[in-house]
């Protein structure tokens, strides 16, 4: 292999060192893309957890309408009990 002349290897740095100046915008672009991308995934997590939440009062409307059914059978069980032990 034969060495490169002085004009070869400047040529081959000055082509590096220009690929090299693109990288601030490229970095900036990729920087504005995180932020575009942590943006995204917050407002999703918000949504989740909102989705969540109506789910979880939902589900506590249902447990107390059964609660107060419950309530209201063993009422109603209790009186007929105490009718039966009132007969002779």
């Amino acid at each position: 292999m034969a060495k490169a002349t002085l004009t070869q290897r400047v040529e081959v740095l000055s082509h590096k060192v220009n690929g090299l100046a693109t990288l601030p915008a490229r970095i900036g672009s990729v920087e504005q893309e995180l932020k575009e991308f942590r943006a995204d995934v917050h407002a999703d997590f918000a949504v989740v957890r909102a989705e969540i939440r109506e789910g979880d009062e939902e589900t506590r409307r249902y447990m107390r309408v059964l609660y107060e059914d419950l309530v209201e059978r063993i009422k109603v069980m209790g009186e007929g009990i105490d009718e039966l032990r009132r007969r002779p």
